[in-house]
């Protein structure tokens, strides 16, 4: 196993994510535990060291598995990392509640990582609250011991991530973002990598494969990849991908069952980061998944200058083409649900002054309606 240096500890480069455990009767509430305890014997004895639950994974019963298959093991040989669950803004006034709640359902007494989650323009103003005393509690937690390393994940745009870190940043010791080869440019990874080395943040990685969506290509793909690694599987692409990055310290990888951990494993007994040649070819296979379906929006504005109702279009074909290419409605949902309701799709008037002045000939109308159809579906 590969490990990473993180301050004074040394944490597994491959964690065992609990967002996508082995169920029952295909039903997420019914986690199948003696599944789970077989794969964290199976993660343990290959050097495995990170498990990150959170408060909603699995309908609320990730965080209680979790507990109790761990609570097998001694405290110290392993690290658990959970989330206060703030993607649901009914929280926001709950955090003592909660946290309480979390340790008993893990049964620790600390959390060796303990996240804001799933920062985003919805509920940045409310992480930022002080009336809500989230950052005042959690750094109060830490210093009585029960936390240990106090970060937050963000599915945000670069800007929402910033307007955090310029309030929060000097309390935070790590960041989780969306980074896979897919995203680097879809969702501008690159930007949040950045940013992130701007502040001197470590970056934990989740969705490596985008929830499996790449751990299988196209035959024309996988034949262009072949020329470089061609004994090399899709999911080993994408793990070696991020291995190109020494700013990450842990992937996550939400494995389902012990095929899936397995095959994790063996690719991270050892570094083989991507050439540049390599990982120029996986990107060029990003660019050309997302030509086939993305509008060419260059983000000149001029569309906006004209739109009587105001709307942000460039970053609304950015969504549409985020869900266009990749099919990632909660993250798109989330940033819709994020914007004032005046500022949505739907608001649309078809009037088209908009495609008037558009240089690349967008039907920008037919792509309001299209969305907003999608997102009522």
């Amino acid at each position: 196993m590969i490990y990473k240096n993180f301050q004074d500890i040394r944490l597994s480069a491959l964690g065992l994510g609990c967002m996508r455990l082995p169920v029952c009767e295909d039903s997420s509430g019914k986690i199948n535990k003696d599944a789970v305890r077989e794969m964290v014997a199976y993660a343990m004895e290959k050097g495995i060291n990170y498990f990150d639950t959170a408060w909603g994974y699995h309908n609320g019963c990730s965080e209680t598995v979790m507990g109790e298959v761990l609570g097998e093991y001694p405290r110290e040989s392993y690290y658990l990392a959970t989330k206060f669950p703030g993607y649901d803004v009914s929280n926001m006034g709950k955090v003592e509640e909660i946290f309480e709640a979390q340790l008993k359902k893990c049964g620790v007494e600390y959390f060796d990582f303990y996240l804001f989650h799933n920062l985003s323009e919805k509920n940045v103003d409310l992480y930022l609250d002080p009336k809500f005393g989230i950052l005042d509690y959690l750094l109060r937690q830490k210093a009585e011991g029960r936390i240990r390393h106090l970060g937050f994940s963000a599915h945000g745009t670069i800007d929402t991530m910033r307007r955090f870190l310029d309030a929060y940043g000097k309390h935070m010791e790590f960041c989780q973002i969306q980074l896979n080869w897919l995203d680097w440019t879809l969702q501008d990874a690159k930007g949040k990598v950045d940013l992130l080395r701007e502040y001197g943040l470590p970056i934990w990685v989740m969705e490596p494969v985008r929830g499996g969506a790449l751990a299988t290509l196209a035959p024309e793909y996988e034949e262009r990849l072949r020329a470089f690694r061609p004994d090399a599987t899709a999911v080993e692409w994408a793990l070696r991908f991020l291995q190109t990055f020494p700013d990450v310290c842990v992937t996550l990888s939400g494995m389902s069952n012990m095929d899936q951990l397995r095959e994790n494993v063996v690719t991270f007994e050892e570094e083989k980061p991507l050439g540049e040649a390599e990982k120029e070819a996986l990107l060029g296979i990003a660019r050309d998944m997302t030509e086939k379906t993305a509008l060419p929006c260059t983000a000149c504005r001029y569309c906006t200058t004209y739109c009587p109702k105001g709307l942000d279009i460039p970053r609304i074909i950015e969504l549409y083409n985020e869900l266009s290419c990749s099919g990632g409605l909660f993250l798109v949902s989330l940033a819709i649900g994020g914007m004032p309701e005046e500022k949505r799709p739907s608001v649309c008037i078809g009037c088209r002054a908009c495609e008037e002045v558009c240089p690349q000939n967008i039907t920008i109308s037919e792509m309001m309606r299209d969305f907003t159809e999608k997102l009522k579906k």
